[in-house]
């Protein structure tokens, strides 16, 4: 992929040149009939001919705003893509995609086939034969016939439905107006909407607010007052989501479905494409945010030797993923080029990029964040408590460490019976004196947070409470639990997991260079960063343990240093100072005013 590597993505044409260099590998990918795309050999939940119908329509994300914006380049792809669509609602063709069900994976897929209808109708609806429309139109409105989930879902539902009517073909109404009352009465307020049955994450940003102004710009003459809801609701966001990147680009690996990767600058592609600009986030400041992660995100060994996304996150990586993470399901990221769908005039477009730095620390109690950045704003860490995950894969990873940093990511547990295979990093993890496994914070009994510490009570095994308070300073926080156990326990708390080696490093480097781990602390040091966790009461010793292969989300090589305690029955209060640093910053010891602060909690 030296196109995209070599690629600077600063102008409307590098966009479409990224857009060119990832869809054309896929054109091999192809079925004989163009109706599916099959780029891998894993799996998901449904069916493989289902996967393979996702990969089609994901692209479509990417060429349907190439064919807005009348991209020459769309030309040769779209062929191909109209071949497959043609096909793919057939049911007289081999290649016939096939009839829904209730919460079928397709209805998913439906979603850009209506933002088509709705934007590019002459590709996606007049220039097809006669026949040819009237099996589209049927087979997509099987997604009025089904039952789907009452989340982000019905956002596809609407899609569908706007797109019939930008066509002059029947709407169902009901419909159409149930899923618009049903995804408003989720918004939660501060532009945060909820997503079933009460998660707080990437999908307000990439579901809710991506389709709602898609929404937006379709109908605002049609459906005025809504629609100016929904731009609203953007602009009350927009700062808020911008302190989720650091200065890099990077976004805060959180949540669920961070395969989609790039999708995380997604919104920022469509607030351009729906006219929206925010208070300090004009369209400059939102093309740096949208292109800077997308240059950081190109960084990285995302794709396989053939030029495909794969499935994982920082490099290729299956423990991570969700059950419904298909070979094809990555390319839900080709969403982030929706502001293709605007001409080169567009001002998103003339706009030179402009840096926007959030505020150092910023509390976002919608979605339960307590958000800091150093001075420099390199890393953004979250201090999260309240915003458990369900019916997801390694959810508690996915939610309930205690930090979450841009630069060091976050690892996944592969078993729970050893430190290494659970690679416990920013998580106390609890286990019965000489047996057992391991157990770590999975949901809040209570929680509270405010803009100078966070707290919770949580129970992570049956006979054990712990209240744990979180406070940040700087390039510091400070960990303080009280526990009240039945039973003996032992105790392992973690730092962040820093890379053990990196591509080109010589031999002898190809290790972070200062381990240290003795009674009163243990620390990791190297190309990319430092970390290191210091007792401050409660521990026995300090240990660099080395986590199970392909557990961190953006490193498979990672350190990971520890505190370890032994535990008696009845009330022990531990304290611990954890610094992070992606330079090469070691502190030998905690600093007075990080001790002060944690005296105080």
């Amino acid at each position: 992929m030296r196109e995209l590597l070599q690629n600077p993505l600063r102008t409307r044409q590098d966009m479409v040149d990224a857009a060119v260099a990832m869809i054309t590998p896929l054109m091999d990918c192809l079925t004989p009939g163009k109706a599916r795309m099959i780029v891998g050999a894993g799996s998901a939940h449904y069916p493989e001919d289902v996967a393979g119908m996702e990969g089609f329509s994901r692209v479509l994300w990417a060429l349907t705003p190439m064919l807005i914006g009348g991209c020459p380049e769309a030309a040769p792809f779209w062929q191909a893509w109209r071949e497959g669509l043609i096909h793919g609602t057939d049911p007289d063709h081999p290649e016939y995609w096939g009839d829904l069900h209730d919460t079928d994976q397709r209805m998913v897929e439906m979603a850009v086939l209506g933002t088509g209808l709705c934007f590019a109708p002459e590709q996606f609806y007049h220039g097809l034969p006669p026949a040819a429309q009237d099996r589209l139109i049927a087979w997509l409105d099987q997604i009025n016939r089904y039952d789907m989930p009452k989340n982000n879902w019905r956002y596809f539902r609407i899609l569908v439905n706007i797109g019939f009517l930008k066509v002059g073909r029947p709407v169902d109404e009901r419909r159409l107006t149930e899923d618009l009352d049903m995804m408003e009465s989720h918004y939660v307020g501060d532009g945060w909407y909820f997503d079933y049955p009460t998660k707080r994450d990437y999908y307000t940003i990439w579901g809710f607010h991506y389709y709602s102004l898609i929404y937006a710009a379709a109908m605002r003459d049609v459906d005025p007052a809504r629609c100016g809801r929904f731009m609203d609701r953007a602009r009350l966001i927009a700062p808020r989501f911008a302190c989720w990147f650091d200065r890099d680009g990077r976004a805060l690996p959180y949540g669920r479905s961070l395969t989609y990767r790039f999708a995380q600058g997604a919104f920022w592609s469509a607030m351009a494409f729906a006219g929206v600009t925010a208070d300090g986030l004009g369209w400059g400041e939102m093309k740096g945010l949208m292109l800077g992660n997308l240059r950081a995100w190109l960084r990285l060994p995302i794709f396989d030797r053939g030029g495909a996304l794969t499935v994982g996150y920082g490099y290729p990586n299956l423990c991570a993923a969700e059950g419904y993470n298909a070979p094809g399901s990555p390319y839900w990221g080709m969403k982030v080029f929706l502001a293709l769908a605007l001409p080169a005039s567009h001002p998103f477009w003339q706009a030179e990029e402009r840096p926007y730095t959030p505020p150092r620390r910023f509390l976002d109690e919608q979605v339960r964040l307590l958000l800091t950045r150093d001075a420099f704003n390199r890393q953004v860490i979250a201090y999260t408590a309240g915003n458990h995950g369900w019916e997801h894969m390694h959810e508690d990873e996915k939610y309930e460490k205690f930090a979450y940093s841009t630069h060091f990511a976050f690892s996944v547990t592969k078993e729970s019976g050893t430190l290494e295979k659970g690679a416990y990093d920013s998580m106390l993890a609890v286990k019965r004196a000489g047996r057992d496994l391991w157990h770590v914070r999975s949901g809040c009994d209570a929680f509270s947070l405010t803009e100078e510490r966070v707290s919770c009570d949580w129970s992570p095994m049956e006979g054990v409470r712990i209240h744990t308070v979180i406070a940040p300073m700087g390039m510091w926080h400070v960990r303080k639990h009280v526990i009240e156990t039945e039973l003996p326990l032992e105790a392992a708390e973690g730092a962040f997991a820093v890379r053990k080696d990196w591509a080109g490093a010589r031999p002898c480097d190809r290790i972070a260079s200062a381990l240290t781990a003795d009674t009163r602390c243990a620390s990791a040091a190297g190309a990319y960063g430092t970390s290191a966790i210091f007792a401050l009461s409660g521990y026995e010793t300090g240990v660099i343990v080395h986590p199970e292969p392909n557990t961190n989300l953006m490193y498979p090589r990672t350190v990971l240093p520890m505190l370890r305690a032994c535990l008696p029955p009845g009330r022990t209060a531990l304290c611990c100072a954890v610094f992070a640093d992606p330079g090469d910053c070691r502190p030998d010891q905690v600093p007075e005013e990080v001790l002060s602060l944690a005296q105080s909690l």
